[in-house]
């Protein structure tokens, strides 16, 4: 008798441990932001967690001025956050490696605890408590000319991912085996009523397209997104991005 009361507490033990790192984990996804000032200059740094991929990305709050992003895959174990990352820009030595940080959610705010290099960062939440059927991270698949699909293999090295939570976005091009990075650009965004609208905080190409709102028609079929409308530049795009996984 005391012997299957031993196994039952030890059993709810458990599934209350397991509940409570599950609930964890939903609770870091989303988008986390902290303004800082540097050298002067007022620095804002967003953090995106959706899913097992994540990116952190730095630019001037004035005028979207690009300064640095990094990223790739998070891992959680108890309270220990694992990034292993695919991209680095100030970095390229870091492209697959790995670094740990301490995480904890307190009133609402992320706190992150690095002891080796002694940095302790609080990020604020920076999305509202809504969902769209674009949550997640995605890589370019392929694209449609002409109503013809020419699909690529997203398992190259050379990707171009875009990482979304409730309300921000963005899009990374990078090469994990050159350690290349090719350009990124993010903000904000909406997914109704099947528009799909950006509104661009960052673009590491050109700045002064900062602000601007774009438009594009969007379905999702199964694990593909069909994306099409008018880029940045005002040219004709039809693409289509697969749900990553892994």
């Amino acid at each position: 008798m005391k012997n299957t009361l031993k196994i039952s507490i030890l059993a709810y033990v458990l599934i209350q441990s397991a509940t409570a790192a599950m609930a964890f984990q939903t609770d870091l996804q989303g988008a986390w932001q902290q303004v800082t000032m540097q050298n002067g200059a007022e620095i804002t740094r967003v953090l995106l967690l959706s899913d097992n991929h994540f990116a952190w990305t730095e630019y001037a709050t004035t005028d979207g001025a690009f300064l640095s992003t990094k990223g790739g895959s998070w891992q959680l174990e108890n309270e220990q956050l694992t990034f292993t990352y695919e991209f680095h820009t100030a970095d390229t030595g870091m492209v697959g490696q790995s670094e740990k940080w301490l995480a904890k959610i307190e009133q609402g705010e992320l706190l992150l605890h690095q002891n080796i290099a002694g940095r302790h960062l609080r990020w604020e939440a920076a999305d509202q408590n809504k969902t769209t059927p674009l949550i997640g991270a995605w890589l370019m698949a392929g694209r449609v000319n002409n109503g013809e699909i020419a699909r690529r293999d997203t398992n190259v090295p050379r990707k171009t991912m875009k990482i979304l939570t409730a309300g921000h976005f963005q899009w990374i091009a990078y090469n994990t085996a050159t350690k290349q990075f090719f350009g990124t650009g993010g903000g904000l965004y909406t997914a109704e009523n099947g528009l799909y609208t950006e509104r661009l905080r960052f673009f590491s190409r050109d700045n002064n397209r900062v602000g601007m709102n774009l438009e594009f028609k969007f379905e999702v079929h199964g694990d593909d997104w069909h994306h099409s409308g008018n880029s940045s530049s005002g040219e004709p795009l039809y693409e289509i991005w697969a749900r990553r996984e892994r």
